[in-house]
């Protein structure tokens, strides 16, 4: 038994005592001082940003000046350009073509036919007139029983395109498709009162035949003004006015049967 406390002596021999427990920290001395020595310039004394929750810190009002940028923006020229021109346009109607004043002017040289044409009006492209008296030209045959609708739009489209031709080899200038249609649209109007005659008396006797017959003169002559003075065509009216008149006598044939 001796041998075996002499054993127990040797194996627990030590200079540790609990004296040295509090000091030593449980072994934990060395690391809190090689701690503070790596972390000992951080003053743990000032306050933490954090609060517990629920609790609002006092904000600290700005006394700073709040920076307003200068406006550096200046358009492009081309940005300018285009704003400027929206208020130069012309009206959506006159880009359309449709112009009631040159209209109006069309069809009050139509109904007088000794009074001179304007070329520079006549020389428009301007399709409305005509549509409309077409309409109205097909509407007053439906008055009086006839369907011919497709006959007016067809004739009227074969007949334009003989005068494209005609006055094309006729002029010095030339003249486009959509001029001729325009006139011959507008020199329709006479003819609108031959069908309106129509749908109150017959147009088959002496009476009829007189009128039609003035009728077609009032339109052949009327679109040879026109187109004598829009394309510088002098001397030549009769010339034109012949072609103009087979036209319209294939519409008087039609109002009167």
């Amino acid at each position: 038994m001796s041998g075996f406390d002499n054993f127990n002596t040797d194996f627990y021999q030590s200079s540790y005592s609990v004296d040295d427990q509090n000091q030593a920290g449980y072994g934990y001395s060395n690391t809190e001082g090689s701690y503070n020595k790596q972390y000992g310039q951080y003053d743990y004394s000032q306050p933490m940003g954090y609060s517990p929750p629920g609790v609002m810190q006092p904000q600290q009002p700005y006394t700073g000046q709040i920076f307003q940028p200068a406006q550096t923006y200046t358009p492009s020229p081309t940005q300018s350009m285009y704003s400027s021109s929206f208020d130069d346009e012309p009206p959506l109607l006159e880009e359309l073509g449709i112009n009631f004043d040159h209209i109006w002017q069309k069809t009050l040289t139509v109904l007088h036919p000794m009074k001179a044409a304007d070329g520079s009006i006549m020389n428009e492209t301007d399709l409305a007139g005509p549509m409309v008296f077409c309409l109205a030209f097909g509407a007053t045959l439906l008055l009086s029983g006839k369907i011919q609708f497709g006959y007016v739009y067809g004739i009227s489209a074969i007949g334009c395109l003989g005068m494209y031709c005609l006055l094309n080899l006729m002029s010095m200038t030339g003249v486009s498709f959509g001029c001729v249609a325009s006139v011959l649209g507008y020199c329709l109007l006479p003819m609108i009162l031959l069908s309106s005659f129509g749908v109150l008396l017959s147009l088959q006797g002496m009476i009829g035949i007189i009128l039609t017959a003035a009728i077609i003169g009032w339109c052949s002559f009327s679109a040879s003004k026109i187109f004598i003075s829009a394309l510088a065509m002098d001397g030549q009216q009769l010339l034109v006015a012949y072609p103009c008149a087979l036209l319209y006598g294939v519409f008087a044939l039609i109002s009167v049967f």
